[in-house]
């Protein structure tokens, strides 16, 4: 009997001591044992940034999958299951298929310390380059210049989605520095759409971008996407677009649509792609209403919301989505990784929430403990409890006010938890 996939990832975790090392040494060792599938893949549109990558990357899937185009995607980290960071023609990897590829980068590796991430990538990459596909949504892990995606020499179109401050311990303490690193995915001469920045985080990229002779389409200059009459207006120089809002739900989601339109148009696809862009994308954990499973039947009158963002952009966005939602008493479950800027986080969602609820993320190392994340959320306003588990707090909160809107937030981690817990 052959080992799952889990047991084969399982070993994978033991081949390198650090969870993060940013360098492409050990990626290129590994390929180049494999065969060089980066050099094998359909036209790559790579996207890079701290918030709105996956948001980005959902919509340009739906309008080219809409458009009739075979579409691979590589996406991390993964919510429920391993196999959703890797989707091969428009279809999560199967089980078969993604075992034997992980034993053969195994074998290929041998012993030589290797990340988690890098040798999951290579699988990914021989995935990608052994299926027919018109194009490869290629999603940055972390940063961009080390990255391990970042092997790709001539992608079709580049995408930085707003940068803002997170994982500072390996990009840099400033914008300007982290949106430098995003912008190592530049490639001579190809364009690339820059979602908004920060007027530091813009002039690092414009640096890069001179330098390699990049096009760019930056948002506020060459296109623009905005809310108007409860419709989403998209303009750039080839005309305007008036289309629904996005399906997605959120302020936020009007700039992550623009760079998805501007992809889209650049990549010569029409109004309808762009349509089926902002109506059809699905993506998980990004303020999604759970309306089944055993959470919501635990708490029948309750709103039940997920939002896996954790960093204070993020913070931000959640705070302007609940703003936007019709008035309901709020309540906040969160639990956080002690790698996060926690304060930050929260500090948005001062007056907008009624309670905060703190939980540790269970089965994770690196989380905050419940009181911990009780205590950051008290300096940042709010009135926080701790619960031994999402469930006993939601059910404290459905005793208390049994028609209240709670939102299940602070970590992809924790947000996967809760998508296998909820069914």
């Amino acid at each position: 009997m052959s080992p799952s996939s889990d047991a084969i990832l399982q070993r994978m975790m033991a081949l390198h001591p650090k969870i993060i090392d940013l360098t492409l040494d050990r990626v290129w060792r590994l390929l180049a044992a494999l065969g060089n599938p980066q050099d094998h893949l359909p036209p790559v549109i790579h996207v890079a940034g701290t918030n709105g990558k996956g948001s980005t990357q959902a919509m340009i899937r739906a309008g080219l999958e809409s458009a009739g185009k075979k579409v691979h995607a590589y996406t991390s980290p993964h919510l429920a299951r391993f196999h959703e960071r890797i989707r091969v023609a428009g279809e999560l990897i199967s089980e078969p298929d993604l075992t034997a590829l992980l034993d053969e980068c195994y074998a290929a590796n041998g012993d030589a310390p290797i990340t988690f991430f890098e040798i999951t990538t290579c699988a990914a990459f021989l995935a990608f380059a052994r299926t027919p596909a018109d194009y490869l949504l290629l999603e940055v892990g972390l940063g961009g210049r080390l990255d391990a995606t970042n092997v790709v020499a001539h992608p079709a179109l580049t995408i930085i989605t707003p940068v803002s401050l997170d994982h500072q311990q390996y990009l840099g303490e400033t914008v300007d520095l982290i949106a430098g690193e995003k912008a190592g995915i530049l490639k001579r001469g190809v364009t690339c759409v820059v979602g908004p920045q920060e007027e530091a985080g813009l002039a690092s990229i414009e640096a890069r971008a001179a330098r390699l002779g990049c096009p760019l389409l930056t948002a506020g200059q060459h296109w623009q996407s905005f809310e108007d009459r409860g419709r989403l207006v998209f303009q750039d120089e080839n005309g305007l677009l008036d289309l629904p809002l996005p399906n997605l739900p959120g302020p936020h989601q009007i700039e992550n649509a623009g760079a998805a339109i501007a992809a889209l148009r650049f990549l010569g696809f029409d109004a309808d792609a762009c349509e089926a862009a902002v109506t059809r994308a699905f993506w998980p954990a990004r303020m999604q209403r759970l309306r089944q499973g055993p959470l919501v039947e635990a708490a029948p009158g309750v709103e039940l919301w997920l939002d896996g963002g954790h960093n204070p952009s993020a913070g931000q966005a959640i705070a302007a989505t609940l703003t936007r939602l019709p008035a309901r008493p709020t309540y906040l479950i969160c639990g956080m990784l002690n790698t996060k800027d926690v304060r930050g986080f929260m500090a948005p969602l001062n007056g907008l929430a009624l309670a905060l609820h703190a939980v540790s993320i269970p089965g994770e190392a690196n989380t905050l403990p419940a009181e911990v994340t009780a205590e950051a959320a008290r300096s940042a306003g709010l009135t926080a409890l701790t619960a031994a588990t999402v469930g006993e707090a939601l059910r404290d909160i459905a005793a208390h006010d049994p028609h209240a809107r709670v939102l299940i937030c602070g970590s992809l981690y924790l947000a996967g938890s809760i998508l296998r817990e909820n069914g």
